[in-house]
């Protein structure tokens, strides 16, 4: 178990498997597959409606009968209704390549040629096959289609090049095709009786009546590359829509047997499948481009315009990082595409605009893969100058000059950026001011430059003389960045030098050398540390400000793809080549977790709530999303999930998320030993620093409704009084308890000597706590060990922990101008024993200085409710008496902290004396207390 466990992959669409559409009463959806799971969107705004289940193996065909899909992974076949599987066929023994839906049976072909007959009405009674057709030795299925009209028979074309006829219902092969000497690609049937059209490898349709084994027309694609799908228009119009492995889809008129148009740009991929939805002029095309398109044809000149689509990168993303707090994904891949994902609503996934590459591709005749600009190979974003103006800059592959985006509109800016004009080198590395006015590049030539991103204007670049050649760096630079008030600009060379410049006055502060070449830099802005990491596999962390390396990581045994800091500051993650992702507690210099992957990681970033990581890997088009357990579980401890040295191996995640993706299936996790022995071990810290404080770690939300849990109350309230119903149900009369449990109201007419018994027993014997609440804290106080009640009550809801305090309230405290009625003893006044323990408690909690801030919010609920009683109360007196002095000692000692200028957090609140000199807490916490927080 490690600290990030898998969630679920984003960005996939389809992948090379034909889909399957089916009309589901007024609505049209499309199942698609997606590596080991399916997909299946609506038609009518492309929008995902269903995820299916992770599959043991990859998904090879698909079909679908209205809430049913059919999916062929290895030798079975899953039946599942909607996302359930309700049932398995397993009799193949061999790769099942083909489905066909055949009236309300499947038929499914193996590799080997076996075509098995199943019966999905009444399966839950029968799991096998209805039949089994086995073809020859020498034919080996590629496509499978039913001719319209012609009952129990279908048509299966070879990758040898001839086509058989067979009878289902009898089993027997009723006539052979001798085919065009080339491999059936795909074959499907037309509105026209005993007519079917056919593809092959060698890029050529041939419509053919199969009914007299005549061809009727032939058509040839220009482009090489085979027929990889064909469809009929059914809505009148005599068009037939083929797709080739190049990923151009032609449309050829019938009628007048000659090209009518050609989608020469309509996917980067070979087109897998295409359909013609029934009695519509909108084709659906499908491509391993990861993209699902649907194109209309309502112009004037017959020509298809693309309608919607859905689409995700065609080639592995590069670079990635979070944006809007998390919601969304930007990432860069190398298909030169530059996207938006939402990890919230895959809706709003999209590709930010390049302005117009299709007109311009189309009017040059070129590819849009050219138009593009070449794949993003660093980029650094700003969320504050969103909506003023471009917030991202990115740096291309092999390009002088770096490119704005305002994300605001999803387009590309208006202005380039070219550094040294003169002498012009890639752009390695960019980021942008914390300001969000000025984007900082820096060239494979050595030279930065600073620009304003309003204007574009250059506002000057940074020079070492010391360097002799009018440039920052001799050699490329690898990365830059700048802090939080535009004070320090730290630049990083492929030489080992890392220099920190004036940001303001571009001159050089300081430099030192890492002895090594540098590969990649990252800083953090809050707590100024940069993390560098060379090509001896080391990670070195140097203080910017201090001018010295404060940490040294190792562990990773091949090259380092990727870093970043958490939000945070406490946490550093690293991924490598070796297909390890480790996590470093900067705080405490050690690796604290460590997975490890079949697949290497190229690029990972943290979200800024630490929740979701994310991250991509090598020849994988997706992104994927891990979860932060310690965030999303009841243990806030995340060493009960850190793995320390060891290395977890894990899957990665999967389209659908699932519960347990490890690679066995075992209840422990596969432990693999790091290589590295520098990598000390750690143990969980039990006992108390002296001189800090810990913190519960509970929820903001949970102490703070504490301490508002009147306004909470007054804000929740019915706007209308809860109207008692005209026939109320009949109910047994109960009373309520704290417990849940349903306690019914006595008889009245029971023995009146029980209960006088009752009460004299009452008087003798002292009264039980009747809740888990008093029993606890009086179990605790006799063995003078708090954890457990503490553990109880941190586990309670604001409301419920407000009225166990409530239910200890003296409701007669006697008459203030009695002498000696106020002064009772203990013993004859039960009902202060409990809360004499409750401040005990907190005398014991505040001491140890454990759960500070939870502690401190209970302190200020119990005085706001109780604070009249222990007024009247002289031995309640002497105890708050004790808890002020212990108060006021920590408090002058926090003072003297503050003096020493050793504050890491800073407490606020206020005291509020009162009469008896008995003080109180105002807002939960002591006033101006500084107090550094122990690491938990």
């Amino acid at each position: 178990m490690g600290i990030f466990e898998p969630y679920r992959a984003i960005g996939y669409i389809t992948a090379g498997v034909p889909f399957s559409v089916q009309r589901l009463g007024t609505e049209t959806f499309v199942a698609v597959a997606v590596g080991k799971a399916f997909q299946v969107y609506n038609c009518a705004k492309l929008s995902l409606v269903l995820v299916g289940p992770q599959l043991p193996k990859k998904i090879r065909a698909l079909a679908s009968y209205r809430e049913y899909t059919f999916a062929a992974y290895g030798s079975d076949i899953g039946v599942f209704k909607r996302a359930h599987q309700v049932a398995t066929w397993s009799r193949h023994t061999a790769k099942v390549c083909l489905l066909l839906l055949f009236g309300e049976h499947i038929l499914s072909v193996d590799v080997d040629g076996n075509v098995y007959i199943w019966a999905f009405k009444g399966m839950n009674e029968n799991l096998s096959p209805v039949g089994h057709v086995l073809l020859d030795s020498n034919f080996s299925p590629s496509c499978i289609m039913h001719p319209d009209t012609y009952l129990n028979k279908v048509i299966l074309g070879s990758q040898e090049g001839p086509l058989q006829l067979w009878n289902i219902s009898t089993k027997t092969k009723l006539y052979e095709f001798k085919g065009w000497n080339s491999s059936v690609c795909s074959c499907v049937s037309s509105p026209a009786l005993d007519v079917v059209a056919i593809g092959c490898a060698d890029g050529k349709i041939h419509v053919h009546n199969i009914r007299y084994d005549e061809e009727l027309v032939t058509f040839s694609h220009s482009m090489r590359g085979s027929v990889t799908a064909l469809s009929f228009s059914t809505d009148g119009q005599p068009l037939l829509a083929s797709g080739s492995s190049s990923g151009v889809v032609s449309i050829w008129n019938l009628e007048k047997r000659r090209l009518q148009s050609v989608i020469r740009d309509a996917h980067d991929g070979s087109i897998i499948s295409l359909h013609f939805f029934a009695n519509e002029p909108v084709l659906m095309s499908s491509s391993a481009d990861n993209s699902i398109k649907m194109w209309i044809f309502d112009t004037s000149d017959g020509d298809p315009r693309l309608l919607r689509f859905r689409s995700g990168h065609s080639a592995p993303p590069l670079c990635i990082r979070f944006y809007a707090n998390g919601r969304h994904i930007l990432s860069a891949g190398q298909d030169r595409a530059f996207r938006l994902f939402s990890v919230v609503q895959d809706q709003q996934s999209r590709e930010l605009s390049q302005r117009h590459v299709s007109k311009r591709a189309k009017k040059l005749k070129l590819k849009e893969e050219e138009i593009k600009l070449n794949p993003v190979i660093a980029f650094d974003v700003a969320e504050i100058r969103e909506r003023d103006w471009c917030n991202i800059v990115t740096s291309h592959m092999d390009t002088p000059q770096a490119y704005v985006w305002r994300l605001q509109n999803f387009v590309i800016g208006e202005h380039i950026l070219r550094p040294c004009p003169d002498n012009p080198t890639p752009v390695k590395a960019c980021t942008i001011s914390a300001c969000g006015n000025f984007a900082i590049l820096g060239t494979a030539g050595g030279w930065i430059e600073r620009f304003n991103l309003q204007s574009g204007i250059s506002r000057g670049s940074y020079i070492d003389q010391l360097e002799g050649t009018n440039r920052a760096h001799d050699g490329e630079v690898v990365g830059v960045a700048c802090d939080s008030t535009n004070t320090l600009m730290i630049s990083a060379g492929y030489a080992g030098d890392v220099k920190v410049w004036d940001f303001k006055g571009r001159e050089l502060k300081s430099r030192w050398e890492i002895g090594s070449s540098l590969v990649k830099i990252s800083y953090h802005r809050l707590n100024g540390l940069l993390a560098t990491v060379a090509d001896d596999f080391i990670i070195r962390l140097f203080d910017a400000v201090a001018l010295r390396m404060v940490r040294k990581f190792e562990g990773h045994t091949d090259r380092i793809t990727d870093l970043c800091f958490s939000e945070d500051g406490k946490w550093l993650l690293s991924s490598s080549m070796d297909g390890s992702l480790r996590i470093w507690d900067i705080i405490l210099a050690r690796q604290v977790d460590a997975v490890y992957v079949d697949v290497s990681i190229t690029a990972l970033s943290l979200s800024p709530n630490m929740d979701i990581l994310a991250t991509t890997h090598v020849d994988q088009n997706g992104v994927y999303l891990w979860v932060n357990q310690s965030m999303f579980s009841g243990g806030s401890d995340i060493n009960l999930y850190a793995s320390g040295k060891e290395v977890v191996t894990v899957k990665l995640p999967s389209v659908s998320s699932v519960e347990d993706s490890r690679v066995e299936d075992a209840n422990e996790p596969t432990i693999r030993h790091s290589v590295s022995k520098d990598v000390p071990s750690f143990k969980p810290l039990l006992e108390q620093i002296p001189d800090l404080v810990t913190l519960s770690l509970l929820p903001k939300s949970q102490w703070q409704g504490l301490i508002n849990l009147d306004i909470i109350k007054v804000r929740n309230k019915p706007v209308e009084p809860p109207k008692k119903p005209e026939k109320a149900p009949f109910f047994l009369p109960s009373i309520p308890s704290l417990s849940g449990e349903i306690l019914f109201k006595p008889s009245e007419m029971s023995d009146k000597g029980d209960m006088k018994a009752d009460e004299e027993k009452s008087k003798i014997t002292p009264e039980v706590p009747s809740t888990q609440f008093l029993q606890l804290l009086h179990s605790c106080s006799e063995a003078k060990n708090f954890s457990p009640f503490t553990a109880y009550i941190k586990g309670l809801s604001p409301s419920t922990l407000d009225l166990e305090i409530r239910m200890l309230q003296i409701i007669d405290d006697g008459d203030d101008d009695a002498d000696g009625d106020d002064l009772q003893d203990v013993d004859k006044r039960r009902e202060l024993h409990s809360i004499e323990l409750l401040m005990d408690y907190f005398t014991h909690e505040i001491s140890c200085r454990s759960n500070f801030e939870f502690v401190q919010a209970l302190v200020r609920l119990f005085l706001k409710i109780h604070g009249e009683t222990i007024r009247r109360q002289s031995v309640l007196q002497n105890k708050a008496k004790q808890l002020t002095v212990l108060v006021t000692f920590m408090y002058i000692i926090a003072r003297e902290d503050v003096i020493d200028g050793k504050v890491s957090w800073i407490l606020s609140s206020r005291l509020l004396y009162r009469s008896c000199g008995f003080w109180s807490i105002g807002t939960g916490i002591i006033p101006g207390l500084d107090w550094p927080v122990q690491p938990v």
